[in-house]
């Protein structure tokens, strides 16, 4: 094993099932969704009244309101009130995010116990006032005499009512992430047939899990849901094989489709670390150590692939930390499209982008399918942005209980070019 000092070790995790956007939450917003799933936590592990040493929690889409949303959250958790509350960003990188904090934090002695996670609402999005219009309040407000106020409503149109949604795409590229996804698809020579498989058996796998209970003990019911309806059991390849192109409609070259693509998902997500001594004096089982992190970032400005970063922070963790593919048991990698992930898998096996890209002397290689995202993964569970990271450092604490020990490689791409890796052990 690793001779790398763990930094923290995992409890546990939970999250509510993760619904598709306007279904089950669509009333609720970011602290609402958070506050359930913590509010289970604490319930979970007995942590009624406990002083954590933080509670590090963060959203993607995000109101003014949410400024302080980690401290919203524990305070009406069950928590001390006392627990201080750290709110952060990360795009979809968040939920990993918080829970490297919290991690080293424990590792530099700071604290003895936290939970990071992340809440997303892709049904109650954040709209803002047309700028026009905002100006118009503004000169109002600041306005000094009644024909002051009437010279800023002067010239009002009623389009001016239309509120801006939050953009989709990068600000550097004006392009989406499906989009950009869409060009990786075509310089790695990623089939349809290909996405529609990976995304077939993401679905066959989570339905799999959760049919053998897998997920009982990691997902709190919520709003009258049990498990997530973003999965489709009795979906097919025939069924995926009729579905248009959602990104690249014109050229007729369009590979990424509704379904092999994660749709717009609520949800929220949870993980509990802490230091070795704490979990023994409280009784706690430890399901896995986060033995080690690292965020990467690509120039995609500069034409690299939006979506490669994890290919970065996978090759650099794997370094600092003397190991192969061969040394890891389990590999969990976020599927934000199965052309992204299957990019990803490509480009390890690729001696020129390995040696060109990431300075090493060959290809990582090929990794084993029967150890990729062995309970399913985004496409089929669902993607809240914030939230990804905790549920899959969770599940993949307890696979690692569910086959003995090893080692677990867990990976994520994030907006703007960004990507982390999370190396996870049990001894």
């Amino acid at each position: 094993m690793s001779d790398r000092r763990p930094l923290a070790a995992i409890l546990g995790g939970l999250r509510i099932p993760f619904c598709r956007q306007n279904t089950v939450y669509t009333d609720l917003g970011n602290l609402a969704l958070g506050s359930e799933v913590v509010s289970r936590m604490v319930e979970r592990f007995s942590l009624k009244g406990v002083e954590l040493g933080e509670l590090a929690f963060g959203a993607v889409l995000k109101h003014s309101r949410d400024w302080n949303l980690a401290r919203e959250i524990a305070l009406g958790s069950g928590l001390a009130h006392t627990t201080p509350g750290l709110t952060l960003q990360r795009a979809c990188g968040t939920g990993f995010e918080s829970a490297i904090l919290i991690a080293n934090k424990i590792a530099l002695g700071q604290i003895r116990v936290g939970i990071g996670g992340g809440s997303d609402s892709a049904s109650e999005v954040p709209l803002v006032l047309n700028q026009s219009l905002n100006a118009r309040f503004l000169a109002a407000a600041r306005a000094k005499s009644f024909g002051e106020r009437l010279r800023a409503i002067r010239g009002f149109r009623f389009g001016e009512l239309k509120p801006v949604a939050p953009a989709v795409a990068e600000p550097r590229t004006g392009k989406s992430m499906g989009e950009h996804c869409e060009m990786m698809a075509k310089t790695w020579a990623i089939s349809r047939k290909d996405q529609d498989q990976f995304a077939w058996d993401s679905h066959q796998k989570a339905h799999s899990a959760w049919e053998r209970g897998f997920h009982d003990d990691l997902v709190s019911p919520f709003r009258g849901t049990r498990r997530d309806n973003v999965l489709r059991a009795d979906t097919s390849l025939d069924k995926l094989a009729t579905l248009k192109p959602a990104f690249d409609r014109k050229s007729g070259l369009g590979t990424l489709t509704a379904g092999n693509s994660t749709p717009l998902t609520d949800g929220a997500s949870a993980v509990l670390l802490a230091a070795h001594d704490w979990a023994r004096a409280e009784g706690h089982e430890v399901l896995a150590d986060l033995v080690d992190a690292e965020v990467s970032a690509v120039d995609f400005v500069g034409g690299e692939g939006l979506l490669m970063a994890p290919t970065v922070a996978v090759a650099r963790l794997l370094s600092r930390n003397r190991l192969t593919f061969a040394d890891v048991d389990l590999f969990e990698v976020h599927e934000a499209f199965a052309a992204q992930a299957l990019c990803t898998l490509a480009a390890f096996e690729s001696d020129g982008y390995c040696r060109e890209r990431l300075s090493l002397p060959k290809a990582l290689g090929a990794i084993d399918r029967s150890k990729l995202n062995i309970a399913g993964g985004s496409l089929a569970i669902g993607h809240p942005f914030a939230a990804t990271g905790a549920r899959m450092l969770a599940g993949g604490a307890k696979l690692l209980k569910e086959i003995g020990g090893g080692r677990a490689l867990v990976t994520a791409c994030a907006a703007g070019g960004m990507g982390v890796a999370l190396l996870l052990q049990r001894s």
